[in-house]
């Protein structure tokens, strides 16, 4: 299966099984795409002679072409097929090593954004907060279902965390003490809405936490919109200024500036240059809006345009920044072509319900914080462990083969298949596919990988111009 898609000048193909990407002429491109077509050779030569006649092009020329083209089918970089489908299938047999939590620490927040998937962090049900005791027996679960595995990863979330920070501190200061004995690592991760944090929080978060996230949505009149407090007033005055503290103090490392964009922002690059040009802010992420269909906020199909252009005008200002030495970080567009994940993580996603869960306040477990108070998928709690093995072994053949509508589709083995809660959402099925999530996808990863090219090409450009120059001073 290939891709193949034209953007910023250039001819982009993309091997899906081998990850093979190619940056290609028009005559290479049109060759291939007859030959994905199931055209004969013949037929290909004819139409490219007709094509590109204007141009001087020889059969010699059309010849040398798909000598090209065969090589790389030789090489296995070009036409490959997919030797992956059987691996999906045992994913059922694998282990049962857990190597992350999601802890919500509160089940309460102080901020009132409308379009919270989480109701204001009661997640549909009572507000509450997360005992030390409670999540101190959530780590020795974690460190006792974690098998060999050293690295261990924890998320403050809610809900707002910061409303039960004295708690976060006591789990750190809890797992750090235990980490030695039991040859482990715990990577902490805080995700906040700014409202709380102060000196004392910023101080703590940058030792303790291997990253944090912040949430802001971007231009005042846009995160105000939905991100107010309980008396309807707008929090971009009171932690922007908070923020900046923060990442200042953090050394501009290990963060990211959440953000979320609805149907009344979809040209979210002004928000996202509107954080990095006038805010400073450098790690970027932006994240479609996850609501009811029927909301006022939900994305329509009439976005998705926008949305495109969106993402490629992003793509190509990320390009010019670099090439300015002032360069930006979008989550999305962090892609490794060379060393990317296993094959067995490219088919089975990000683990939510195996190796991934989270934790109430009062120590039930779920697949992850996206089901919360659901309890057709309570896993069970962090005193008994998991008790729903048949939903766990639901969740570990949760993965790209089991979705069918993802048979055709070029880039499963970077989705993985997609968000199971949001297949849910859309489907009633945590084996279907939200449409609309994958157009998106899509999107984001061809820029990505256009990306790459462009970086690659900037690198050769380099190299040539050194060459030169040092050509020259013999």
């Amino acid at each position: 299966m290939i891709h193949q898609y034209k953007l910023n000048g250039y001819n982009i193909i993309l091997d899906t099984y081998s990850g093979a990407v190619h940056v290609t002429d028009e005559v290479a491109y049109d060759a291939i795409a007859g030959l994905d077509a199931g055209k004969d050779r013949e037929t290909i030569g004819r139409e490219l002679m007709e094509t590109y006649r204007d141009r001087g092009l020889t059969m010699e020329d059309v010849a040398d072409t798909f000598s090209d083209i065969d090589e790389l089918i030789q090489d296995g970089k070009l036409f490959t097929k997919d030797v992956f489908e059987d691996k999906a299938f045992d994913l059922k047999n694998r282990s049962n090593v857990i190597k992350a939590l999601c802890l919500l620490v509160t089940h309460t927040c102080n901020l009132n954004c409308s379009y919270c998937f989480a109701s204001q962090g009661t997640f549909q049900g009572q507000q509450g907060l997360m005992s030390f005791e409670t999540g101190k027996r959530a780590l020795d679960f974690l460190v006792e279902n974690s098998g060999f595995r050293r690295n261990l990863e924890v998320d403050f979330f809610g809900g707002e965390p910061l409303m039960n920070f004295e708690v976060c501190k006591q789990l750190v200061a809890y797992a750090r003490s235990i980490e030695k004995e039991k040859n482990k690592n715990f990577r902490f991760t805080l995700t906040t809405n700014g409202v709380d944090v102060d000196d004392e929080v910023i101080e703590w978060a940058n030792k303790e936490c291997y990253n944090v996230v912040l949430s802001l949505d971007g231009r005042k009149e846009v995160n105000d919109r939905f991100r107010v407090d309980k008396l309807g007033r707008g929090s971009y005055d009171t932690i922007v200024p908070k923020f900046q503290e923060f990442v200042k103090k953090r050394g501009n490392r290990n963060y990211y500036m959440r953000g979320t964009f609805t149907h009344f922002n979809p040209d979210f690059t002004k928000d996202l240059f509107h954080m990095a040009d006038d805010l400073g802010f450098t790690e970027l992420s932006m994240e479609p809006v996850v609501c009811e269909p029927t909301s006022p906020s939900a994305l329509t199909e009439e976005d998705l345009p926008i949305l495109y252009e969106q993402y490629e005008l992003l793509a190509k200002d990320m390009i010019r920044r670099e090439k300015e030495g002032k360069p930006i970080t979008f989550y999305h567009y962090m892609i490794n072509l060379e060393h990317g994940p296993c094959i067995y993580k490219r088919i089975s996603g990000c683990g939510s319900g195996t190796e991934y869960m989270a934790v109430t306040a009062w120590g039930d477990l779920y697949p992850c914080h996206q089901f919360v108070s659901d309890p057709a998928f309570k896993l069970g709690n962090i005193w008994d462990g998991v008790t729903n093995t048949e939903l766990r072994d639901e969740f570990k053949l949760c993965n790209v083969y089991a979705r069918h509508d993802c048979d055709n589709c070029w880039a499963r083995l970077y989705c993985s298949g997609g968000c199971a809660a949001n297949a849910l959402h859309a489907t009633g099925d945590i084996h279907g596919t939200y449409e609309y999530g994958c157009k998106i996808f899509r999107k984001r990863i061809e820029c990505a990988i256009m990306i790459k090219v462009a970086e690659a090409a900037m690198r050769a450009g380099q190299e040539n111009s050194e060459s030169e120059a040092s050509e020259k001073e013999q």
